[in-house]
């Protein structure tokens, strides 16, 4: 984390979120791993009242998000963001830089997000389970039997999927989203992260699905086994 970027996150806060309450500057600006073309991640707590919503803007010739919320919304947003398994305003305030602080709630606000993110999200039901470990051993099957290239790709970004999510479940772990995607299950799980990312690459690279079927395998073990005859599900009103 740079001093400029503190500066620059402060002056912004107060010419587009004037009466802000608390500022916290997140991502890789935070972590002092910004790259020329990183953007500003900044969560806003405004008074009650006022909306929350999302913003894109340029400042300065930089790329900024801009997370605007009062307590009420964020709670709502910590709400839909467990829910999701992902996290991400619990990650912005527990690991970002606070930037503003107008009424001493930001160490408040911090410690409610890093207690959220210990707890890590409910794991899922025995039934949402077996439904990820049948559909994960059919992309299994059909990324083994997959002859057209096109089709290979694209079952085996279901497969890694499918199988990264049963992964971090059964470490009760939050998922991630694009770059976040392998940090967070690498750093999770290094050795079978490891080994589904790398059985993916080798997948693109050479069209030979053998690593990836085998780390998916392994998961598919770890949670409980292929699942395939014997599976069962009656939908709400079936029959009716």
């Amino acid at each position: 984390m740079t001093s400029d970027a503190v500066v620059r996150a402060r002056h912004l806060v107060a010419e587009y979120v004037p009466g802000a309450l608390v500022a916290i500057l997140a991502g890789s600006s935070a972590r002092g791993q910004a790259t020329s073309t990183s953007d500003l991640d900044i969560a806003v707590l405004v008074p009650d009242g006022a909306g929350t919503r999302r913003e894109t803007l340029r400042y300065k010739g930089l790329p900024v998000e801009l997370f605007v919320h009062t307590r009420a919304g964020l709670a709502e947003l910590f709400s839909a963001d467990a829910a999701s398994r992902r996290g991400t305003m619990q990650h912005m305030y527990a690991e970002g830089v606070v930037v503003i602080d107008q009424d001493g709630a930001a160490v408040r606000l911090q410690a409610w997000a890093q207690e959220l993110l210990a707890e890590g999200p409910a794991a899922l039901g025995p039934e949402a389970v077996e439904t990820a470990r049948y559909a994960l051993t059919d992309a299994i099957d059909d990324l083994a039997d997959a002859a057209d290239r096109f089709e290979q790709l694209a079952v085996a970004a279901v497969v890694l999927q499918s199988a990264a999510d049963l992964l971090l479940d059964h470490h009760h772990a939050w998922y991630g989203a694009g770059k976040w995607f392998p940090r967070r299950l690498l750093a999770v799980d290094a050795e079978r992260g490891t080994a589904l990312l790398e059985g993916h690459l080798r997948l693109c690279e050479t069209a030979d699905p053998t690593p990836l079927l085998l780390a998916a395998t392994q998961v598919l073990n770890l949670v409980g086994s292929p699942l395939s005859e014997g599976y069962h599900r009656t939908w709400p009103g079936a029959g009716q």
